[in-house]
């Protein structure tokens, strides 16, 4: 069964993913110009707004989950669950290409994700 720390976990991938989009969306160049220019501020600010309440959420909840479970463990999976969400969202969402070795590669992490959590001792 899965415990609290364990949906902390997964929810910090979660917003783990979201926080580095809005980091590449991100342009200090172009929030500079919203204090400026009003058509600008909704463009320039969103990104960076995402960016702070999707890192705070993201450290808040794994921060959680660190609480039960291993360091090692929890890094790792953290780490692995977020790789996977942001490639498949490179290639759902910004139609990245990708190939059968890097789909190979990223079903040994989902292996390796699965595997962990089944084994960890928490």
């Amino acid at each position: 069964m899965i415990n609290k720390a364990w949906i902390f976990l997964f929810a910090a991938a979660i917003f783990e993913t979201g926080w580095t989009y809005a980091l590449k969306f991100l342009s200090f160049a172009n929030l500079k110009l919203a204090w400026t220019t009003k058509e600008n501020i909704s463009q320039a600010s969103f990104p960076f707004i995402a960016y702070v309440i999707l890192g705070g959420a993201n450290i808040y909840c794994l921060s959680e989950s660190l609480k039960e479970i291993p360091t090692a463990t929890a890094i790792a999976i953290w780490t692995a669950v977020s790789l996977v969400l942001i490639k498949i969202c490179d290639v759902v969402y910004f139609k990245s290409p990708t190939n059968y070795q890097e789909i190979f590669f990223m079903s040994l992490i989902v292996i390796g994700i699965i595997g962990m959590k089944q084994y960890a001792a928490s």
